[in-house]
């Protein structure tokens, strides 16, 4: 890779603490890196700073620096608000400073979000904006500005249960320090001051940053939500700057009720302009429409749905056109205007963003009341979308529910007037019998789609539940003899079912695709301590769950080792608990103090684990192996014979005439063919070891 690729860094430690893992963003200020912190073990978001073309050690460098570290400590002010991206530190590391945040996993801004989705619907992004105001707000009242509210500082991440879109989040609060990027920013004496295109205009003549500025560039962002571009995109930044101070937003094609607020979020004079507490009620009502009034009946000529008020208070026909309401004129219904045609954005526009289903009454055609069936809501979910709305109930049997004949009792069956009515035809009978088995089938193929059991790593794996750290797994065929994973099963017991491996550790990734991508990497770095130490040849196997699986095994890929050549015979590395009695020598590692049960002789597999600050037998000092064995000759001999001459107790500081080197062989690899040999220090006497020595 190319030196200065920005993923060339992965691997490097910063400040001696954090693990660069994946870039997982870029922008005018450098790179956003997914991190590990080696320190306290959890994963966290390293903002590079770069300053380019500034030469270190020089009076700006320096300033810069001193400012990100200040605005840091501002964005901290905020910590643990539910909106706002957790600041943990700031360092400097090579010159250039570092910020430390909280990694949001799965999360993606409000830019690449509308380019895989489309736009939002209105009332979907009127819980975006609500959510960013209270964040807003709350740094307001503690007199912060953020001064960069635009798309790419808006992140919409899954929550717990995994819905898409339900975590709203501002980022980069307060950290603008450097202007140097392809999205040209806007400076006056070297302070950072916004974005062109969502920049307030009074901030483009030098006026300080205020509220109302926020507010402003709130207002674009929001536009920006619902159409999928900026107001004021224009081909270059001097366009956009000056449409920001010269020129009207474009009316909307897809805002609908929404737009109220955003022309008044976009009023040009900052004293005229909507207020924060004004704002978030305008967009608590669209998120929450209130209730309609009772239709209004004209005695006169109207017919009686002519002044049926919908629910963003768009006249009906014949109307009068309600009064400005934030500081915008009335549009008018019939011209078409975006104002108050909801209705034009239509089901396409609806996103994945969790919001309750907005009610828009429908006008009935003149003539005689006809029943009907209900309209979907204007922003219905897209077939496949999780949104966070309940799926309508169906209807239940009852009165009024099926045909006429419906649960009629049998005989003749007579009318108002007492004659008798007509008997329905036999084939209508046996169509509504058809149409009833039908609509049984469909339930019944849909309960079975609702309740089918999604199995966390696909069916090839085959487990029902989520491994979990220290399990031991069966495999079929044995995972040493294939490259993927094979069908695993439990062994409860970590033993009796002579276990080909064991879950060392568990990868907890922040998306299915950096799970996907860097899983098997990650777990071979979790497992190599233990495997360099185990006396036999084993590998590191990600088990990935699946993508729709992801959340709820937690993003967990369960971290093995399993032999490469044969079954580990139970628990491995600290997973082993001591007093545990070894059943084969895969199970020793380099540095194991061994005993044996009371009474007992010293034979082989009944060696147990001890901990080393107690008497024990011996010291594991030596894994190694026997290329052949001769035919006819003793095998445990020929064990001792080659740690005598691999690991003699002179390379250790001990005496051969008081000490020697056992060998201590797997029996059941032996009978494969591979003649593994575990080397203990032991007193050649059989006197204890004392602990610690």
């Amino acid at each position: 890779m190319a030196p200065g690729s920005p993923k060339s860094g992965v691997g490097r430690i910063i400040a001696g603490r954090y693990r660069l893992l994946d870039q997982v963003g870029s922008g005018g200020m450098g790179h956003v890196w997914l991190a590990h912190d080696q320190r306290l073990d959890c994963d966290v978001a390293l903002k590079e700073i770069r300053f380019r073309n500034l030469p270190d050690g020089g009076e700006e460098h320096e300033s810069r620096v001193a400012r990100a570290r200040a605005e840091a400590r501002h964005a901290a002010v905020l910590r643990g608000h539910p909106h706002v991206v957790t600041v943990h530190d700031v360092l400097e590391h090579e010159g250039l400073p570092w910020i430390v945040m909280e990694y949001v996993a799965g999360a993606e801004d409000l830019r690449d979000w509308l380019a895989r989705r489309g736009p939002l619907a209105p009332a979907e992004c009127a819980r975006m904006g609500l959510a960013v105001l209270d964040a807003l707000t709350a740094g307001h009242e503690r007199g912060i500005m953020h001064r960069d509210v635009k798309p790419a500082n808006i992140l919409l991440a899954p929550d717990r249960t995994g819905m898409p879109g339900a975590r709203i989040l501002l980022t980069d609060y307060g950290i603008s320090v450097q202007p140097d990027s392809p999205e040209t920013r806007w400076t006056r004496t070297s302070i950072l001051v916004g974005t062109a295109g969502y920049l307030a205009p009074e901030r483009t003549t030098g006026g300080p940053a205020t509220a109302a500025a926020d507010l402003f560039s709130l207002g674009c962002t929001l536009y920006f939500g619902v159409e999928g571009f900026g107001p004021f995109d224009r081909g270059t930044d001097l366009a956009a700057i000056t449409a920001v101070v010269l020129e009207e937003a474009p009316p909307p094609r897809r805002a609908g009720a929404l737009w109220p607020v955003v022309e008044a979020l976009l009023i040009k004079d900052p004293a005229r302009r909507i207020s924060a507490e004004d704002a978030a009620a305008a967009l608590a009502r669209i998120i929450t429409p209130e209730p309609h009034p009772p239709t209004q009946v004209d005695t006169g000529s109207q017919p009686p749905w002519a002044r049926l008020v919908t629910s963003d208070g768009a006249p009906g026909p014949g109307m009068a056109p309600p009064d400005e309401r934030f500081g915008g004129p009335a549009q008018n219904q019939s011209t078409g205007s975006p104002a108050r045609n909801q209705s034009s954005s239509g089901p396409a526009q609806d996103q994945g963003l969790a919001t309750p289903a907005a009610y828009t009454p429908t006008a009935q055609a003149p003539g005689p009341y006809t029943p009907t069936a209900q309209a979907p809501g204007a922003y219905a979910p897209r077939p496949g979308q999780e949104l966070g709305r309940s799926a309508p109930s169906a209807p239940q049997p009852g009165p009024g529910f099926g045909p006429p004949w419906y649960g009629a009792p049998p005989g003749p069956v007579t009318g108002p007037s007492g004659r008798r009515r007509r008997k329905r035809p036999r084939v209508l009978q046996a169509l509504a019998a058809v149409l009833l088995a039908l609509g049984l089938t469909a339930g019944g193929v849909w309960y079975a789609m609702a309740h089918k059991v999604v199995l966390p790593y696909g069916d090839t794996v085959g487990l029902a539940e989520p491994l979990r750290k220290g399990d031991c797994v069966v495999g079929d065929p044995s995972p040493g003899s294939v490259a993927g994973v094979p069908r695993l099963t439990l062994d409860p017991s970590c033993g009796n079912a002579v276990p080909d491996g064991q879950v060392m550790a568990l990868y907890k990734a922040p998306s299915f695709e950096v799970a996907d991508r860097q899983g098997a990497d990650r777990c071979e770095e979790l497992t190599k301590g233990t495997a360099e130490k185990l006396a036999w040849n084993v590998r590191s196997m990600a088990v990935v769950p699946t993508r729709q699986a992801f959340h709820a095994t937690g993003g967990n890929v369960a971290c093995l080792l399993v032999g490469k050549h044969g079954p580990m015979y139970g628990p491995l590395g600290k997973l082993r608990p001591y007093g545990m009695t070894f059943k084969d020598a895969t199970q020793i590692q380099r540095g194991d103090c061994l005993g044996h049960e009371d009474g007992d002789a010293l034979v082989y597999t009944h060696y147990q684990l001890v901990a080393c600050d107690k008497n024990h037998v011996g010291l594991v000092i030596q894994i190694t192996h026997l290329k052949t064995v001769a035919s006819g000759e003793d095998a445990d001999a020929q064990a001792n014979d080659q740690c005598a001459a691999d690991a003699p107790p002179e390379d250790f500081g001990r005496s051969s005439a008081v000490f020697w080197s056992h060998g201590l062989r797997s029996t059941g690899l032996w009978a494969k063919g591979y003649y593994l040999v575990v080397c203990s220090l032991e007193h050649r006497d059989k006197s204890p070891l004392p602990g610690n020595e």
